[in-house]
């Protein structure tokens, strides 16, 4: 079970930021609040739809939370359902109008934009909380305390394959015994984060490891070999904190272990990274469900968050998603670009930027 964390999420001047970007508080309040009895008035009306979250490991406890705690609020005959299948596999799904909702661990990018431009599908990119990729080793493992982004690039990128073996490659002082590597595979967002934010290229990984988009198999991977390392989404790590050691990581803040509050800090970089629903935009004028889920999520999302075992967003600015969603602000802010190495504040207030490239709306 998740640690108990504090409510007050993500420091203020974050929100000062991105209040500054929509206006007056007030007015951001208002609408969410006005709108949010409408859809629950909607919900009287009988309903027989199916709906579905699907698309990243990493987000899927938060979908699957999501949906336990609308689910006493849920007509009769729909149905609720989350599946992990890895964001890029989800955003295929989505960008052939095949579900109503996407878990992506990573932005939205060109081609996949394309895609659902192609086919029709318009959609909201709703921040719903921050992660953490943790870079994990077996508990019995006495020797690793903590490891540099220069040698996870040796260790990770692409020409280490079939080479970097031994532990005492990444370090002298480490035994000459063998590594077991395990981590995402290819249809994974933490796969492309990682990948950009250690390795330069989302393309540039090894691939002769134990690869998996159900990051339970390679929590199994690391808990059942001494001798193992791999690199998952933080929520993963907290749920099986017993059977994994995290560690702490030599980047661009020093060397941080990841945690709730060094990420809430912007401590934890470059592996700290935003979480998304993204939203069919005619599903979402269609199906008043649809719309009474996300609403409920948003409204208890520090709640849902720790339930889930993500790194929350504070209360406030959840309110501003809801009011993002309510204002309809469609397309992605992220023009097809991981955001790696941003700060808290930079990626929400790029989030929320209105005034966003014509191409990407």
């Amino acid at each position: 079970m998740a640690p108990k964390r504090s409510q007050s999420g993500i420091k203020s001047n974050v929100i000062d930021v991105i209040t500054l970007r929509f206006g007056l508080a007030a007015s951001i309040a208002l609408t969410p609040i006005l709108a949010a009895s409408s859809t629950q008035a909607q919900l009287s009306k009988p309903s027989g739809s199916s709906i579905l979250i699907s698309g990243s490991s990493t987000v899927y406890p938060f979908s699957k939370a999501a949906i336990a705690h609308f689910a006493g609020r849920a007509p009769k005959g729909v149905s609720m359902k989350a599946q992990a299948v890895g964001t890029s596999a989800g955003f295929r799904q989505f960008c052939a109008n095949s579900i109503p909702i996407a878990a992506a661990s990573r932005p939205i990018n060109n081609s996949e934009i394309s895609r659902c431009n192609a086919n029709g599908v318009r959609f909201l990119e709703l921040p719903v909380a921050f992660d953490a990729i943790t870079v994990v080793v077996n508990p019995s493992n006495s020797f690793a305390k903590e490891i540099s982004t220069a040698q996870l690039r040796t260790l990770w990128e692409s020409k280490a394959q079939g080479k970097v073996m031994r532990w005492n490659q990444l370090n002298p002082a480490w035994p000459n015994s063998l590594l077991r590597l395990c981590g995402p595979g290819k249809d994974s967002g933490t796969y492309d984060t990682f990948n950009k934010a250690i390795n330069g290229r989302e393309d540039n990984s090894r691939q002769d490891y134990t690869a998996s988009e159900d990051d339970t198999v390679l929590v199994r991977c690391v808990a059942n070999d001494g001798n193992a390392l791999g690199y998952f989404g933080f929520d993963y790590y907290q749920a099986n904190r017993n059977s994994l050691r995290p560690l702490a990581v030599k980047g661009l803040r020093g060397t941080v272990v990841p945690s709730v509050s060094t990420v809430q800090a912007s401590r934890y970089l470059p592996l700290s990274r935003p979480l998304f629903w993204y939203v069919n935009d005619q599903a979402l004028r269609d199906n008043p469900v649809i719309r009474a889920l996300i609403v409920s999520t948003l409204a208890q999302g520090v709640k849902v968050s720790d339930r889930a075992g993500v790194i929350p967003l504070e209360d406030s600015t959840y309110r501003l998603v809801t009011n993002k969603l309510y204002r309809n602000v469609l397309g992605s802010a992220f023009a097809g670009q991981l955001p790696v190495g941003l700060s808290i504040g930079q990626v929400l207030a790029r989030s929320f930027d209105e005034h966003k490239k014509p191409q990407f709306r």
